[in-house]
Formats: structure tokens, sequence, C-alpha cells
């Protein structure tokens, strides 16, 4: 029975990679599908407030693979004052001489905050190492460091969340004419983004050794699939509301008393100050 089960299992796992992939979505039943989902996550911040838990998301994956605009739509609708976004440069050289973790602690929330790296500590066992710009014992240190690392974090009582965006060879190729071509998103095009368009193989090899090694119970990968934009936003943040519980905190409308009379006020004429020219 064991054995059938686990047929039938790999023969519907190879019938599922053989599917069609789905339809783009629609801008209108995208919009539709975003706003309630910003008004969850508008929920789920008052609730992390309320109970002063700190969450930590980060966001690694492929250069074009749509990470930054799943941060845009996943930060618009969030008080900032609770939730930031830690896009850290290349390390300074007082930084190269720090434990490796160390600049990332520094940004780890306190009570009642929202972090979100947009790439994170993984920087080190994907560009860092593919890209040579660490040596391989550094390498291989981190890959049993992190590990233990991320469970502190978790020990803390801290909420960790690890996303990886995938997206196919073709599709990111795509992605990257179109900012060549676009004068508007060629700032995205990075040299080092050209660089590895030489090295896909090099890159997916040290993904699958970094999922090997720090795919752990207390902080588990999440893939999401984002050959299609629009679907990966959504289904990204869905996952968090999902895997995150909280309640509906929401204050209760505020009925505002009557304004207290105040002092005459006549405003300086316009003319004393300089006025934005009225252009549209």
């Amino acid at each position: 029975m064991a054995a059938k089960r686990a047929k039938a299992k790999k023969k519907s796992s190879a019938e599922d990679d053989m599917q069609e992939p789905k339809k783009k979505l629609k801008s209108e039943q995208y919009e539709a599908e975003l706003q309630l989902l910003y008004h969850e996550l508008v929920k789920l911040q008052y609730w992390v407030r309320e109970k002063g838990l700190r969450v930590v998301i980060t966001f690694d994956g492929r250069d074009a693979a749509g990470k930054g605009g799943t941060i845009k739509r996943l930060t618009e609708p969030l008080n900032p004052r609770g939730c930031r976004v830690v896009a850290l440069e290349k390390p300074s050289d007082r930084e190269r001489t720090q434990w490796y973790f160390q600049r990332y602690v520094a940004h780890l929330p306190a009570a009642g905050e929202i972090v979100i790296f947009d790439r994170s500590w993984y920087n080190r066992a994907s560009v860092e190492h593919v890209m040579g710009f660490c040596s391989d014992e550094e390498y291989r240190d981190f890959l049993r460091s992190c590990p233990e690392f991320e469970r502190m974090i978790v020990r803390s009582g801290t909420v960790l969340l690890k996303y990886w965006f995938s997206v196919s060879d073709e599709e990111q190729e795509s992605r990257f004419r179109g900012r060549a071509e676009d004068p508007d998103r060629r700032w995205k095009l990075s040299p080092m983004d050209l660089e590895s368009r030489d090295l896909w193989v090099e890159y997916s090899k040290a993904k699958d050794r970094m999922f090997a090694e720090t795919d752990i119970a207390e902080a588990p990968w999440y893939t999401v699939e984002a050959d299609d934009k629009r679907r990966a936003r959504l289904n990204c943040i869905a996952h968090i509301l999902e895997t995150v519980p909280y309640k509906d905190v929401t204050p209760k409308p505020m009925k505002l008393p009557p304004r207290k009379k105040q002092e005459k006020y006549r405003r300086p004429p316009k003319t004393k100050h300089i006025i934005v020219p009225d252009r549209y």
C-alpha cells in the first residue's frame, strides 16, 4: 500500500508539473484582492502592537524576482512607525571585521514592531558565495552558524518568516531586458545583475545547498513562485496573514468632541509667502 501511495504521489506530482501555467491576473481582480489583504494587514499590525510581538520577515531570491514590488505592497497600508524595511548596503571596512550577523542584529525589532529585510543575512550563502566576496571558510561557517542564530531569534519569542522568490531563467531575462530598455527602471539593473545572467546554474546550486543546511523546523523556508508578479504578491501577503495568528483589535470608531472656541486669526497675505505654482 505504501508503495502504491508513493507511486500515486509521484504521478500526481509529475502531472502538476505538466499543468499549463495559470493566466495572469487581470488588474481589476488583482486590485480588489489587494485591498482585502490591506484591511487584514492593518489588523495584523494593530495586533502586533497590542501584544508587543516582534516580527521579522526576510525576502531573498534571484535578481528581478519581484521582492521589492512585494515589499512595497506589503508595507503600503502599514504605519511606518511600527513597520520598517531594512535594505543594507555592502558592509563597510569596519563591518567586515565584525561577527557576520552583528550588523543584522542591530536591526532586529523591539516589542510591537515588524521588520522586513530586503535581502538578509542569506547574502553570504548566495551572492557573496557565488561572486567570490567571501572565503570558502566564511561560507562554510555561515551554513553552520545560521541555523543556531535563527533558533536563538525564535527562542527569544520573535516570529521569523523566510521567503525565497523563485523566478524562471526566461522570466528573469525578460525582466532584465525590460529594465535595460526602460529609462525609468534602468537604475534597477546593476553591474552585478549583469554578471549574474551568466551564473544561473551556480546560483541554483548555491540556493539548493542553502536550503539543505538552513531549512529548519523553527524557521522553515517558504518559496514564492514569482513568474507572475501579481499572484506572487497576493500569495505572499496572504501567507503572512495565515502564518502569524492575530485577532481584530482595531479601535472602535471615534466620535470627535466639539472643537473649543479659539481666538480669531487672520492669515497673512499670500504675497508674503512663496507658493508652489499651481500646475495641475
